[in-house]
């Protein structure tokens, strides 16, 4: 059985401040079973891995450069998030897609950084609303899986995240047959790609206004392994009700 993840994504949020939150989700949120991933701006990664050192909360970035290092000001390694104490890294989310005009190969090599360093690289794809209306959302999320994830892909190294572009940040969700049919497709693919035992092994996981009341008709649906959340992984209060939905539906 896949084990469950609950990754939050701050984005460009959070100020040393807003870390008690952290504490508040290692105290409150029920998930012995699922992993818990907060993903923070860089330069709250040091301090929140020391933070919840203790706990079994892992601490995650949101970019990283395809190079350890070198003449790129501005940019962050996947070698200095590890040393600063993250997990993890968020690869490819459609606001880098669309904000930095990164492309498949460019994720590709992200991950393979993130994968030499010893993190999950947690890799986004998701369509337009004028893709969906054009009946390509499963031509477009195909294409961006095969160019984003790289072949040395493993269960462990590997997380990918559906977040429909239209559905984040804006209050909408997909339907639960929507997210039905695009998770089955990426576990199809991946199946195909891989193998059923590498690429029935890789985690899916839902984004795209993921809250507390949403939360368990989602993690109802077949191949959903979890949640990317956004602005519900600000505070304990609205995060801790969606990791609880998330162990309920491990054990329903």
């Amino acid at each position: 059985m896949r084990r469950k993840m609950a990754a939050g994504n701050w984005k460009m949020n959070g100020l040393l401040a807003d870390l008690v939150q952290l504490d508040r989700i290692a105290a409150t949120c029920p998930a012995p079973d699922a992993d818990l991933l907060i993903c923070l701006p860089a330069s709250l990664i040091h301090p929140a891995s020391q933070q919840v050192r203790h706990s079994a909360m892992m601490i995650g970035a949101q970019d990283c450069h395809w190079n350890a290092a070198g003449a790129h000001t501005g940019d962050i390694s996947a070698v200095q998030l590890a040393d600063a104490g993250a997990a993890a890294v968020i690869l490819g989310h459609s606001e880098r897609r669309a904000d930095h005009q990164e492309d498949g190969a460019t994720v590709r090599a992200k991950a393979q950084a993130a994968q030499a360093s010893g993190l999950i690289a947690v890799i986004c794809v998701g369509e337009t609303l004028a893709e969906r209306d054009a009946g390509a959302t499963l031509d477009v999320i195909g294409a961006q899986l095969d160019a984003s994830v790289p072949d040395s892909a493993t269960a462990d190294s590997v997380v990918i995240a559906y977040e429909p572009v239209w559905a984040i940040g804006t209050g909408r969700i997909a339907t639960t047959d929507q997210i039905a049919e695009v998770h089955a497709f990426l576990r199809a693919r991946l199946i195909d790609r891989f193998s059923p035992q590498t690429g029935g092994a890789i985690r899916l996981l839902y984004g795209g206004s993921v809250k507390p009341d949403n939360a368990a008709q989602i993690f109802a649906v077949p191949e959903v392994d979890g949640a990317l959340v956004g602005g519900a992984s600000l505070t304990a209060d609205d995060f801790c009700p969606i990791v609880a939905a998330l162990e309920a539906s491990r054990t329903s």
